[in-house]
């Protein structure tokens, strides 16, 4: 499913730590392969993506997202 999202990149320490966006009603896990420049912690960003449905992580903090492109906000 594709998804435009604007949230706040967070670093999660559950399981083995994790990447994530929160958002205002939701918050994703960012898979691995993540473009350069975005996992920057507080970093408030406008996101294309897919989630996906067909991946599971050992955090399990919310649903995959496999962002293809971000731009950072403000």
């Amino acid at each position: 499913m594709s998804l435009q999202a604007e949230g706040t990149v967070k670093k999660s320490l559950m399981g083995m730590g994790t990447w994530t966006l929160v958002t205002d009603g939701q918050t994703y896990e960012i898979h691995k392969g993540a473009p350069d420049g975005l996992l920057v912690e507080g970093q408030k960003v406008r996101v294309n993506g897919e989630v996906r449905k067909d991946v599971m992580t050992m955090a399990m903090v919310g649903p995959v997202l496999d962002v293809k492109s971000f731009e950072p906000m403000g």
